[in-house]
């Protein structure tokens, strides 16, 4: 930090003190001389300042703050500071001085354990130290106290500094930094509740404590499936960001007479609580972890822009600082340091910054498909195991490989269905949660766009300029593979790529907030009977490699702390009144309908009355069944082939993606070609649209659906010949008949109309009749129809209309010369002729251009209608896969 002196780990920061009430003071054997005694010493040592200005005692104002250094209380069992020692002696809670010398020696001595030798809080502790002993010896030769109270006490040996460990690259830094920041404040309640705190300047020993810990931790947890294991994006820096990394990898180098590293102490900025006077006088503070995370959001426009903030730090050290100070020493040192490294950096050419593997970032984004995809956005990503559910993610990088490849690094989000979970959970309706796998994925996986909010923000409305027919999901909770739980969200902007984070989206509010009530999860039906609240967490079942998993699971296991318990069941309704009797509907007056009846299983039967026929209600009983005997075509019904059972299953992406049949019609048998393409295009929405011609007494109104255009390119031609299908040649699938049918009347017809339009067929044809008789004319009398008249026009008028056309045309042609001849006299004057050849060949040059990219946008739209195909053979999830029930 840019301040007085290095904020190493030692007995500072905020606590609540040890004191007592003046009430409950204890007998003691200090005399008032020896209380003002004690308050001298503390006095001198707060006054304490070494020749270069340097407050050794500074760090020992206060304790550790636990929040910040938990394992200080670990290590040190006695905590003292100098406010502990003013708290007593105000409260006069020392029975004896050598009391008072025992919690002095404490002080140093706790610093000497706890820090490494070379630590800055190590060295003022030995100082503060002779402080005191020389302060206790004058006490003695003023014959204040005793030779034995001032007698230092022995508290122990001083534990040897662990090895020194090897020094951190930046990039592991920056790796741990980014771990904490998409971390913090998110933190289950099984381990504590309590928020992960930011890496800061950290004492030697820590570090060692911590980087075996966790190096332990990563070897007994590691997990063998690499579909399992937490990612992080690659890193794909511009020449310009792989500079910035340079140059501060490069001032980490350097160490003082002491063997510190200079630049901890600008790594964090003083507490605004113990250095008010430092903002006082520096109104622009900065700090190394403040140019970190700038430089992380990609908020530098050039390595010039970064050095004026580094300068900006050292020039705040300098100016705080004395002259003679170690600090204003290592700021005037490293800023010479960095300025040198960046001039060296910039000399380099952009070649000697390619990353791994030939990466070259494309920090602009990538455009396919007319479309712009870049850092922050949401996508559906193709899934192998189930084209009806796409990937939803997150793009944190955009690169370009070696061989010219467009790749998008993204965080991937599950669907409850893909999660293992306790069979008491409930979600939101298209609530998706956040994963630790970051993956790369070819830009032609990319299928199209989609949104996720925060919880906070899904029921108050929807991001402003969002196509109607993208989806819009909802996010609570990070999902922990390993341990299989979820934990809630509390900082939106963690879960968020750097570059993003910072910025906003604006939303089109509703009218009010939306009440989204959570429902049960959607493998409730996947747990066992037998399950038992002792039975191991289930695993999930994998599929594709680059895929999340086809099916998660449930289990009876408690629910996690953080889980809320779950909703009561809605009470039953109130009983409802009788409904009034049905209207009858009048007859048809003056004609009778005759009564048809067809033999068959549906009989229908026609009387005088207008009753209609309520339609039939489609029968699920089974799916096979349903499949293999509704999908075979006939020559009697108005519609082969009723609508395959669409399952609303929770999480399924309905708006935008249909769940594909798993049955082939029973009239033929084929097999699906694997699609050849690596990278197949994304399944089209269906259409649902309601089939005119139904009644108010039907049950339900009929709809009728169509596959993707890749799910129906997948059933053979001949197959598709059987079936009826619309303009575009899909397939069409009915919820039921669409219409009741009677057989054909007419020999060789291959439909029949219904009763109905034959019975108002026949009364037309009645009321005809007895017009015809009450106007005296015969019944088979046809009106004649009134000639059209058709305008003779005269061959002669016809060639004078077209010799004036030209004409106009020509005089039109010749005026526009003139005028564009008159405008570029205007412009170039004499030279005109030339400026006129000047313009005609950039126009030229234009059209030409856009004529190229005309070329470039067809020939990339055709690369993709080639690949409109998509197998279905082993993709698919099957309803009876998941249910026992089918």
């Amino acid at each position: 930090m840019a301040s007085a002196s290095p904020q190493n780990t030692t007995a500072q920061g905020d606590s609540t003190e040890a004191s007592g009430s003046k009430g409950t003071q204890q007998e003691s054997a200090v005399t008032d001389e020896q209380w003002k005694a004690m308050k001298k010493v503390i006095d001198n040592l707060y006054a304490y300042r070494q020749p270069d200005g340097h407050d050794p005692s500074k760090v020992f104002h206060r304790k550790v703050n636990k929040r910040s250094l938990p394992d200080y209380y670990e290590v040190i069992k006695e905590p003292v500071a100098l406010s502990t020692l003013k708290s007593k002696l105000q409260n006069r809670q020392y029975p004896s001085f050598a009391d008072f010398v025992r919690d002095c020696a404490l002080i140093p001595h706790n610093a000497q354990t706890y820090n490494r030798p070379e630590a800055g809080a190590y060295q003022d502790a030995l100082v503060i130290r002779g402080v005191m002993e020389k302060e206790f010896q004058q006490l003695v030769e003023e014959k204040v106290i005793s030779a034995e109270d001032a007698l230092w006490p022995d508290l122990g040996e001083i534990p040897p500094a662990s090895p020194r460990p090897v020094e951190e690259d930046e990039e592991d830094e920056d790796e741990d930094e980014e771990d904490d920041e998409d971390e913090e404040g998110d933190e289950s309640e099984e381990e504590g509740g309590k928020r992960r705190r930011r890496r800061g300047p950290r004492s030697l020993a820590a570090i060692t404590k911590r980087e075996g810990g966790s190096k332990e931790d990563t070897q007994k947890g590691a997990d063998t499936d690499p579909r399992k294991r937490r990612g992080r994006p690659p890193r794909v820096d511009t020449p310009m960001e792989s500079r910035i990394k340079a140059v501060l990898k490069g001032i980490r180098k350097h160490k003082n007479d002491m063997g510190q590293i200079m630049i901890h102490q600008f790594e964090k900025l003083p507490d605004k609580t113990t250095m008010p006077e430092y903002y006082h006088e520096i109104k622009d503070p900065i700090a190394i972890e403040i140019i970190k995370r700038k430089q992380k959001r990609k908020k530098y426009q050039s390595v010039d822009h970064f050095m004026r903030d580094i300068d900006a730090m050292f020039n705040n050290a300098k100016s705080y600082n004395q002259d003679e100070s170690q600090i204003y020493k290592d700021a005037v040192l490293l800023q010479a340091e960095a300025h040198k490294l960046a001039e060296a950096e910039k000399s380099k050419p952009d070649d000697e910054y390619v990353m791994e593997e030939g990466r070259l970032p494309l920090p602009n984004g990538i455009l396919h498909n007319g479309e712009l995809w870049k850092v922050g956005d949401w996508v559906h990503i193709q899934n192998p195991n189930d084209v009806t559910k796409p990937i939803v993610a997150q793009i944190y990088r955009t690169w370009q490989d070696s061989e010219g490849q467009k790749w998008v690094n993204a965080c991937w989000y599950y669907r409850p269905e893909q999660t293992v979970h306790q069979y008491e959970k409930h979600f939101y309706p298209n609530e998706v949660v956040k994963t630790g796998q970051y993956r790369d994925h070819h830009i032609d996986e990319v299928l199209d766009r989609c949104f996720v909010m925060f919880c906070t923000r899904y029921s108050r409305g929807r991001p402003r300029g969002l196509p109607k027919d993208k989806e819009v999901y909802v996010c609570d909770s990070r999902y922990n593979e390993e341990k299989h739980k979820m934990n809630k969200i509390k900082t939106w902007a963690s879960c968020l790529p750097d570059e993003v984070r910072d910025k906003d989206y604006e939303m089109d509010l509703f009218d009010g907030p939306k009440r989204t009530k959570k429902v049960p999860t959607p493998l409730l039906h996947t747990l066992k009977d037998d399950t038992k609240e002792t039975d191991d967490i289930p695993k999930p079942r994998w599929g594709a490699e680059n895929a999340p998993p086809i099916l998660g699971a449930v289990h009876k296991g408690p629910r996690d702390e953080n889980q809320s318990p779950p909703p009561e069941p809605t009470p039953s309704p109130p009983p409802q009144p009788p409904p009034p009797p049905p209207r009858q509907t009048p007859t048809v007056p003056k004609y009778e309908t005759p009564n048809y009846r067809r033999s068959s299983d549906m009989d229908t039967r026609m009387t005088n009355t207008s009753d209609q026929t309520s339609a039939p209600t489609p029968s699920y009983s089974t799916q096979s069944q349903s499949y293999s005997q509704a999908l075979v075509p006939t020559t009697s019904q108005g519609s082969a082939s009723p609508a395959p059972i669409q399952y609303n299953q929770y999480g399924s992406h309905t708006s935008n993606y249909v769940q594909t049949p798993h049955h082939a019609p029973a009239s033929s048998s084929y097999r699906s070609t694997q699609y050849e393409n690596k990278y197949p295009p994304p399944p089209q929405p269906y259409r649902a649209t309601a089939v005119p011609g139904t009644t108010e007494n039907s049950v339900r109104p009929y709809e009728v659906f169509r596959l993707s255009e890749q799910a129906n390119a997948q059933i053979p031609e001949e197959v598709r010949q059987l079936y009826q299908q619309d303009e575009q040649g899909n397939v069409l699938f009915f919820t039921a008949p669409p219409v009741d049918v009677l057989p054909p009347t007419k020999e060789g017809s291959a439909l029949g109309h219904t009763a109905r339009y034959l019975a108002e067929k026949l009364r037309r044809k009645m009321a005809l009749k007895e017009k015809r008789e009450a106007e005296g004319l015969p019944e088979d009398f046809v009106e004649p129809r009134p000639k059209k008249a058709t305008p003779a026009v005269d061959g002669n008028l016809a060639g004078q209309i077209h010799q004036m056309r030209d004409q106009a045309l020509q005089l039109m042609i010749d005026q526009m010369r003139e005028g564009t001849e008159a405008i570029y006299k205007g412009l170039y004057g004499p030279e005109w002729e030339e400026g006129a050849k000047f313009e005609a060949a950039r126009t030229a040059q234009r059209q030409a251009e856009a004529r190229r990219q005309q070329a470039a946008l067809a020939e990339s739209e055709r690369k993709r209608k080639e690949n409109e195909t998509v197998s279905l053979a082993g993709t698919g999830v099957f309803l009876d896969d998941l249910d026992p029930r089918y």
